[in-house]
């Protein structure tokens, strides 16, 4: 299988937000919810200070441009309080108090500038990743994308292709709902195509506005948990089938796995408002399984050196930090300690969603990662389905 990775290209938001400001505004937005009390507790147990957005917090929390009175505007809102016996000058009091009402974003008020960053965000990763690799447009022969959070057609892929711009006969692959298994899946799906004709180059890149789940109508502490979580983030790197003298890692073998009757548990639901991100707290347990079936196929993989073998480093984006303790008390007794440090570390400044591995592997490279040094990736997203990768550090 053997693929090529250059080090990866990482454009994290601009706009820095801090977790006190999130519960400063929830306190404000939902002062009586049950949760309330415990806002600041919960928010520390994330361990997640600062996380970056694409925009700034104020645009997500700020009103829509319409009132009160509803998108048709006061008209027929005022013929029916007539109609049920108002008086003229008690309807224009009631138009009068509901326009001045602010009305919550509309979707497309919400999306719209997302989109707009994501597809710039991923321009910037894109020529990074370029550059870091010595290569030009004109000698990428694939692009895969990735994108879950701000739905578009054209997506991004035709968006790069033209903001690039990649050659006419580039092959454009969009995985648009792959989410936090984007990572992973993506230098799969590279490596692929990479040992199908070794002389491709592939650029991947992944950019997603994860801070689009952030509704600040939603009470629940679900809409809580998401608030504190996610972060903005756009990524590329490009995969070859020869080692070029860029390449850090040599990606070996791939494993792939979807947990039956899981689907539920994590997912992104449209509603008036927006996107909101609905998770399920049987959803860590479920990873887990994942996590077990992963350990074994590296350990079937390996069978013929049960006690040698071990990796020097876990790239993992399990999507929070009880999937990381599970991860380190499950793994082998005899395995070196510290494999998942850089895991840890990305998480600190939020869930990078699709683009966390990216991040993980860069954090790994600017640390200096010893040439030789054995690497597993793993991802595990909403489905619930994870990949995972083996390979050794260049």
């Amino acid at each position: 299988m053997a693929a090529y990775l250059c080090p990866p290209a990482v454009i994290h938001g601009a706009h820095s937000v801090h977790t006190r400001e999130i519960v400063a505004e929830v306190h404000d937005r939902h002062p009586d919810a049950a949760w309330a009390p415990r806002a600041e507790g919960i928010a520390a147990s994330t361990g997640i200070e600062t996380r970056g957005w694409m925009l700034p917090l104020e645009a997500a929390v700020a009103p829509g441009n319409g009132s009160g009175a509803g998108p048709a505007g006061p008209g027929p809102a005022r013929e029916a309080l007539l109609r049920d016996g108002f008086t003229e000058r008690d309807a224009d009091r009631v138009i009068a108090a509901l326009e001045a009402v602010p009305a919550p974003q509309t979707v497309q008020e919400r999306t719209a500038p997302a989109w707009e960053a994501v597809q710039a965000y991923g321009e910037r990763a894109a020529r990074g990743a370029l550059q870091i690799a010595g290569l030009d447009v004109a000698d990428v022969d694939c692009l895969i994308t990735s994108n879950s959070t701000t739905p578009a057609l054209p997506g991004l892929d035709v968006s790069l292709a033209n903001r690039l711009p990649l050659r006419g006969d580039t092959m454009l692959l969009p995985a648009a709902q792959w989410a936090c298994v984007a990572g992973t899946r993506s230098l799969a799906l590279a490596a692929d195509l990479v040992a199908a004709d070794p002389d491709r180059v592939v650029l991947v890149v992944i950019s997603e506005a994860l801070s689009t789940t952030y509704q600040p109508a939603d009470d629940t502490l679900e809409s809580l948990i998401v608030r504190l979580l996610f972060a903005d983030t756009a990524v590329a790197a490009v995969v070859t089938g020869r080692p070029r003298p860029e390449s850090v890692l040599r990606l070996d073998a791939s494993w792939h796995h979807t947990l039956p009757g899981t689907r539920d548990l994590h997912r992104l639901e449209t509603r008036a408002d927006g996107t909101h991100f609905v998770m399920d707290r049987r959803g860590p347990r479920a990873v887990q399984e994942t996590v077990a079936a992963m350990w074994e196929w590296l350990r079937v993989r390996h069978e013929d050196d049960p006690r040698s073998w071990h990796p020097d480093l876990l790239l993992a984006h399990p999507g929070g930090t009880r999937v990381l303790e599970y991860m380190e008390q499950t793994m082998p007794g005899e395995w070196p300690s510290g494999l998942l440090r850089h895991s840890r570390d990305s998480y600190t400044t939020g869930n990078r969603g699709g683009a966390a591995v990216f991040d993980i592997l860069r954090r790994a490279y600017d640390a200096g990662q010893k040439a030789g040094s054995r690497a597993v990736l793993y991802a595990a997203a909403p489905g619930l389905t994870a990949t995972a990768l083996e390979g050794e550090w260049l």
